[in-house]
């Protein structure tokens, strides 16, 4: 009978553990802060990464501190004034709009050295020392920017950008993705490697790219790499991302419903740790 109310006691007291209720500040780019505005995706995005990485761990409340367009360096000049708060998470997913604007890559050494905000190595370690400031306990996570298509802004398609299969002011993406894993290790620290591990490439961020074929002028749909060299004329084409040719982006840079939960796999593997 004592044995009996003793197991009891366990599943009872098993049964009404809840897990400690978990800050997470989400820092990012344009990324990031779609997750709380997807009427700036023309609705194609339902749920970003945040969303849903709590619903698998729902002890954890996220705050948003995407910047739209910002860089590491935007961040970085901001910092002390983004109205950051202490939190038991902080996540960094920044660089992809560094390597688009071409700002200076730099060596790990400036981020060691602290040279200041002249490079993204600089940048990052202006926003690291800030949250280490904040909670010098909590747990930091790096995030790579992932690899990119050539993107089209839903709203305006004059606002658009080669994708990350050629280099911007001598400058590759990759490099930027290896700055901040570099980075994370010397701060031993954990990184979720997007542009390597994730899955996203170049030939699946989209089924196709709608365009005036060059010779017939008819539309086509052209996939990757085929329609790196085809022109598109943002005033008189149409936008080339027609939802049908929505994968893992909905518009060849941001993440549709696909790619958030591919984002969101990897930092809930990650977060469960914590």
């Amino acid at each position: 009978m004592k044995k009996a109310l003793f197991l009891s006691f366990i599943l009872l007291s098993f049964l009404s553990f809840k897990p400690k209720e978990i800050t997470w500040v989400a820092i990012g780019d344009s990324i990031t802060y779609l997750n709380d505005h997807p009427e700036q995706t023309g609705n194609r995005v339902k749920k970003g990464y945040m969303t849903m990485v709590t619903e698998k761990l729902p002890y954890i409340k996220f705050i948003n501190q995407g910047h739209n367009g910002w860089t590491s360096g935007g961040i970085a000049e901001k910092i002390n004034e983004l109205g950051l708060v202490s939190a038991d998470v902080y996540s960094v997913f920044l660089g992809t709009n560094d390597w688009w604007r071409g700002r200076p890559l730099g060596k790990l050494e400036d981020y060691q050295n602290n040279t200041g905000n002249n490079t993204v190595h600089g940048s990052f370690r202006i926003i690291i020392d800030k949250l280490k400031s904040l909670n010098p306990n909590a747990k930091i996570i790096l995030i790579t920017p992932l690899q990119r298509g050539d993107f089209v802004y839903i709203a305006n398609a004059k606002n658009n950008a080669y994708g990350s299969y050629k280099p911007k002011n001598e400058q590759n993406l990759a490099q930027f993705a290896e700055a901040v894993v570099n980075i994370a290790k010397f701060e031993n620290i954990p990184v979720i490697d997007l542009y390597n591990k994730s899955g996203i490439t170049q030939k699946n961020m989209v089924n196709f790219k709608r365009l005036k074929d060059p010779k017939t002028g008819e539309y086509k749909n052209f996939k990757y790499p085929d329609y790196v060299d085809v022109p598109f004329n943002p005033e008189k084409d149409e936008y080339p991302y027609p939802t049908e040719s929505i994968n893992m982006t909905y518009d060849g840079l941001h993440p549709a419903d696909k790619g958030n939960a591919v984002i969101a796999k990897m930092l809930v593997k990650v977060m469960k740790k914590l």
